[in-house]
C-alpha cells in the first residue's frame, strides 16, 4: 500500500507543469514626474524594450527579467529611501540608476551600506567623491568630467577669429551645475580667457531674464551654460527676450537634448552650441542601434514621449545590455563577483563598446558638440538626421561648420 501511495504521488508530481524560473528582479528609481519627467519617461520605455528583448531570448541565466521601479518625482531627497526599500523590502536581485548627477550622488551611500552594484545614468563624475568600487557610470564623459564637458566648447571658441577674450559662466547651484561650471572655469583660465561674470543660480529659479541681463551687462565674448531641462528652456527664452549678443553661446543645456523641448523653442535655438552624447549618423551606427530606435520610435508617440529618443533612450537600453553581459559572463548574481567582472571586461552595446576604469567611468571618453542651425517651428523631421544640428567637434566626425557670431546664426 505504501509503495502504491508513493508511486501515485510521483505520477501526480510528474503530471504538474514545471514551475517557471523565478524572475531576476531589477530595481531603480526614475524621474517619472517633475521637471525631468520628459527624459525619465523615455528611459523607462527603453528599459522596458530591453526587458522584452532579453526575455524573448530566454532571459538572463535562463530566468526572466522583471523591473521594479518607483517615481522619485525629480526630487533627490526621495532617492535614498527608494533604494533602501528596493534592497530591504523588495529584495531585488540587481540595481540600476538612478538618473542624473543630483540623484546618483545621494544613492551611492545607500549602495555602499548594502555593498550593492549599480549602473548610474548620466551622472557627472560623482564617484570621485566616494571611489566606490561597485559603482559604474553610463555616461560617455569618463573621469574628470567637469572640465571634459566644456572641452569642446572652448575648443570651438579657439577657432573663432578674432580670438575671444572674455567669458561668462552660469549654471544650476547643484552637484551637476557646480561640477560643470567649475570645469568650465578651469578650461577658461587654461585658454587665457577672463571670466567677467559667473553665477550658480538656485535650482527653483524660473525667471532667467535677470540672469541673462546680468550676463549681457558684462559683454562677454563667450557664454557657457550648464542647466537642467526646465532651466534650459527658461534660459533659451530669456536669451531671445534679452537679445543676448556674444560670439559663442552654449554649453551643456540638458533640456536641449530632448525633442519636445526643441519643438517648444523652435527658431529660438538657432546658434546655440550644445554638448551631445548621441546623435543620428554614421559615427553612432552600432550593432543593434537602428533596431532599438525603430522599436522606441514606434511606441514613444503613443505614450506622449520624445518621438525620437536619440540622446537618452539608447543609454538606458545599453545599461541593460551591460548588466546582462556581466551576469552572464560572471555566471552569478553575487555582487562582488559582478563588480570584479565589470572592472576586467569590455561590453558591446548599442551606444558602442564600453570598458570601465577603477572609478567606474568609461575608459575611453566620448564627447561631441553640435550647433542648432536654421531651425523651423514645429517640425520634428528636421531633427531626424542631424542636418539642422550638425556635429562641429571633434573635427574628425564634424558634419558642419560653426556659424558665428551668435547673432549671425539667428538671422
Amino acid at each position: 500500500m505504501r509503495r502504491f501511495i508513493l508511486a501515485a504521488l510521483l505520477l501526480a508530481a510528474l503530471a504538474l507543469p514545471a514551475r517557471a524560473a523565478d524572475p531576476i528582479r531589477i530595481g531603480f528609481s526614475d524621474n517619472l514626474t517633475g521637471g525631468s519627467a520628459p527624459n525619465g519617461k523615455q528611459l523607462l520605455l527603453a528599459f522596458e524594450i530591453w526587458r522584452d528583448d532579453v526575455n524573448a531570448k530566454g532571459g538572463i541565466l535562463g530566468r526572466p527579467v522583471e523591473l521594479v521601479y518607483y517615481d522619485d518625482q525629480t526630487n533627490p531627497a526621495n532617492v535614498p529611501q527608494i533604494y533602501t526599500k528596493l534592497i530591504d523590502i523588495d529584495k531585488v536581485d540587481l540595481l540600476v540608476g538612478p538618473y542624473g548627477t543630483n540623484f546618483v550622488a545621494p544613492a551611492i551611500p545607500v549602495m555602499m551600506q548594502h555593498n550593492k552594484v549599480t549602473l548610474g545614468l548620466f551622472a557627472v563624475d560623482v564617484n570621485r567623491h566616494f571611489h566606490y568600487p561597485r559603482y559604474f557610470s553610463m555616461i560617455s564623459t569618463g573621469s574628470d568630467a567637469g572640465p571634459r564637458f566644456s572641452q569642446g566648447f572652448f575648443g570651438l571658441a579657439g577657432t573663432i577669429d578674432p580670438k575671444p577674450k572674455t567669458v561668462a559662466i552660469i549654471g544650476a547651484d547643484a552637484e551637476f551645475g557646480r561640477t560643470l561650471t567649475d570645469g568650465a572655469a578651469d578650461n577658461a583660465k587654461a585658454a587665457g580667457l577672463e571670466i567677467v561674470y559667473r553665477q550658480n543660480y538656485p535650482p527653483p529659479t524660473t525667471d532667467f531674464a535677470p540672469v541673462v541681463r546680468a550676463v549681457q551687462a558684462a559683454h562677454p565674448d563667450l557664454v557657457f551654460v550648464a542647466s537642467y531641462p526646465p532651466d534650459s528652456v527658461g534660459i533659451v527664452r530669456a536669451i531671445g527676450e534679452v537679445g543676448l549678443d556674444a560670439k559663442l553661446v552654449g554649453g551643456l543645456m540638458t533640456g536641449l537634448l530632448a525633442t519636445p523641448f526643441k519643438l517648444q523653442l523652435g527658431p529660438l535655438l538657432d546658434g546655440i552650441v550644445n554638448n551631445q552624447l548621441f546623435i543620428p549618423g554614421p559615427a553612432f551606427d552600432f550593432p543593434g542601434t537602428k533596431a532599438f530606435l525603430a522599436k522606441y520610435q514606434a511606441k514613444a508617440p503613443g505614450e506622449g514621449l520624445d518621438p525620437l529618443g536619440f540622446a537618452f533612450a539608447p543609454f538606458a537600453y545599453a545599461t541593460g545590455e551591460v548588466l546582462a553581459e556581466a551576469v552572464e559572463g560572471a555566471n552569478t548574481l553575487d555582487q562582488d563577483k559582478l563588480a570584479q567582472y565589470m572592472h576586467t571586461h569590455g561590453f558591446h552595446t548599442i551606444v558602442g563598446d564600453i570598458a570601465f576604469n577603477e572609478d567606474g567611468e568609461w575608459q575611453k571618453p566620448r564627447q561631441l558638440f553640435t550647433q542648432f542651425q536654421s531651425i523651423k517651428p514645429n517640425d520634428v523631421d528636421q531633427f531626424r538626421d542631424g542636418s539642422h544640428e550638425p556635429v562641429l567637434w571633434p573635427a574628425e566626425i564634424a558634419s558642419g561648420k560653426l556659424v558665428y557670431p551668435f547673432s549671425a546664426a539667428r538671422k
